[in-house]
């Protein structure tokens, strides 16, 4: 199975300037883990993740204040669509971490998540008998 067969369509793209209250609330509204943040001034892509937001808060930084900018990961590592699940899950089992930006061409076209690719992997799941009616 490959990363396109596994990833979301379903990109949050946001700006550097985006406080990490409005990141939190686009990726909540959208149930999403992560977000592309893209800056045209400096590297161009870069990622912001739950856990992102997560430590900042837990530091003790005002959400309503710090921006994306400073809590982006900017080395990234992108994933092909043409990767193999088993690339993808190699790729964040060495970087340690859990999203993965997938681009084709000249900009993103999905994200893959550790979730994504458990559940291709994990089997069907039916219903336990005792659970029938």
């Amino acid at each position: 199975m490959l990363v396109h067969d596994a990833m979301s369509t379903l990109v949050l793209t946001i700006g550097p300037a985006h406080t990490l209250r409005q990141a939190a609330r686009l990726m909540s509204a959208r149930r999403i883990g992560a977000a592309v943040v893209h800056d045209p001034d400096t590297c161009g892509l870069g990622i912001l993740t739950e856990r992102d937001i997560l430590d900042a808060v837990g530091a003790g930084l005002d959400p309503d204040v710090e921006t994306a900018s400073t809590h982006t990961t900017t080395d990234v590592v992108f994933a092909s669509p043409v990767w193999t699940l088993e690339e993808a899950a190699e790729a964040m089992t060495h970087g340690g971490f859990r999203h993965l930006i997938v681009l084709d061409g000249d900009g993103p076209v999905g994200i893959v998540s550790v979730r994504d690719i458990i559940r291709c992997w994990a089997p069907v799941r039916r219903p336990r008998p005792e659970m029938a009616l």
